[in-house]
């Protein structure tokens, strides 16, 4: 792969790691319990435990994708970043721009 392209992935890795920080703290946020001194009705009560389950989903997916872009953060520079872990072929650098924490090609990772 090109310094060029690298230097790309490096820039896209970036503004996926900010953007992704950002919404943890957002749906940390989000998941914090609702206290049972606040009157909000019993309906309005067991939809707010729905959201905050739903949310509390989104937020341990934001984390696991996170921590797969810390660790591509890391090899990025070794020699066989880009290399697809099954079949060893070189991923796209267009996939590489889309989702900078792939680890596998499109055809492994179907």
């Amino acid at each position: 792969m090109e310094s060029k392209e690298i230097q790309k992935i490096k820039d896209q890795l970036l503004k996926e790691l900010i953007s992704t920080k950002a919404k943890i703290l957002e749906y940390t946020d989000l998941s914090k319990p609702i206290a049972p001194e606040n009157a909000i009705g019993r309906v309005s009560r067991m939809d707010a435990i729905n959201n905050k389950s739903i949310v509390e989903a989104a937020l341990r997916e934001t984390l696991n994708k996170f921590n797969q872009l810390k660790i591509i953060e890391k090899k990025i520079d070794e020699s066989d970043f880009g290399i697809c872990l099954n079949c060893k072929k070189n991923i796209p650098f267009g996939r590489l721009i889309i989702r900078p924490h792939s680890q596998l090609c499109v055809l492994c990772a179907k």
